[in-house]
């Protein structure tokens, strides 16, 4: 176990661990913190706790100070100078003629680094852009290619329910989503209708995915035989928030369709299932009897005709009977 504390340093973004030390922060205080980029001014989210080493990544890095409202108030010159930057370095890259797309800039709190986050559709060559910007800027300038996701979370919009997009409202981390997801819950495979501003598939999919996964375990698939209060009948469609089931139950010559709760539906046991193959395996047994009897019965009738044959031919040649009995 550590003692550690959580922060953040842009809206919605991952949460990263520190080393408290000597100092105790309690969530909603600004930090100066060291990260692998530089010195960064976060805010802190998670106060002191003791957490797990497995969810640490190594090595802990220490919180040097609380931050002042001096430190506040250069944050925000950062902020208004990536703006200037971000439209010199578009400039610089039409200039290049490089087949890649501006997404943000982001100053290091110390102005030792000026980091570009930009998407393409491939590898993009932009070393000679590098020493542009460095004899413009003259501090470190370090070029990153995202993906179309990272662009989502760090430029924000409005998803299809008509609210912020989720990652740039509260995800922290990108959760792997699926088609089978969309399949779980019943919903259309159209591509505008199951894709986010991204392009890819929407982050809200996963959320009701272990509620799916759970409750349809406990409802009975699709063509199986079931016990309802009107009789015996077939699910022909499940409703998983509902849960509710629909049932198709034989009508004389007709059937009917009808909704059930998930408590009122019984599945077929083992015994009754039994039962049913007795009875099938019964009606198989009475008929291989009759065949039987059947096969039984054809020698006697063929022998019978055939003695009937004999006498016929005996009495319309008596001669050739008597020659037979002289021979024997």
């Amino acid at each position: 176990m550590a003692t550690v504390i959580g922060v953040r340093f842009r809206n919605a973004g991952k949460l990263y661990y520190f080393n408290p030390g000597q100092l105790w922060p309690a969530a909603g205080d600004a930090v100066i913190v060291e990260t692998v980029h530089g010195v960064a001014y976060g805010e802190v989210v998670t106060g002191v706790c003791e957490i797990s080493d497995e969810l640490i990544t190594p090595p802990l890095k220490d919180v040097i100070r609380i931050a002042t409202p001096e430190d506040a108030l250069h944050e925000e010159e950062n902020r208004a100078k990536e703006k200037d930057a971000l439209e010199i370095c578009q400039k610089k890259v039409d200039e290049h003629k490089l087949q890649m797309k501006l997404v943000s800039c982001e100053y290091t709190f110390d102005n030792n680094k000026i980091l570009f986050y930009f998407v393409s559709d491939k590898r993009v060559d932009f070393r000679s852009l590098v020493k542009d910007l460095a004899s413009v800027f003259h501090t470190r300038i370090e070029l990153r290619q995202i993906g179309v996701r990272d662009e989502a979370k760090m430029l924000g919009g409005l998803g299809l329910c008509g609210r912020p997009v989720c990652c740039a409202a509260f995800l922290g981390d990108f959760q792997p989503v699926t088609i089978k997801m969309a399949k779980e819950q019943n919903l259309s495979l159209n591509p505008t209708k199951i894709s986010g501003v991204c392009g890819r598939l929407m982050c809200c999919l996963q959320y009701e995915e272990e509620y799916y996964e759970t409750t349809r375990k406990r409802m009975p698939r699709i063509g199986k035989e079931v016990i309802t209060p009107d009789g015996n009948g077939t699910v022909v469609d499940l409703n998983i928030l509902k849960e509710t089931v629909r049932v198709r139950i034989p009508k004389g010559d007709s059937t009917e369709q009808k909704d059930y709760p998930l408590t009122d539906i019984q599945r077929t046991g083992p015994q009754q299932r039994a039962g049913k193959r007795a009875n099938d395996t019964g009606n198989d047994a009475g008929m291989s009897a009759e065949e039987t009897d059947i096969e039984n019965d054809i020698p006697m009738a063929v022998e019978e005709m055939d003695t009937e044959i004999n006498s016929a031919v005996e009495d319309e040649n008596p001669a050739v009977s008597k020659m037979d009995e002289d021979e024997a």
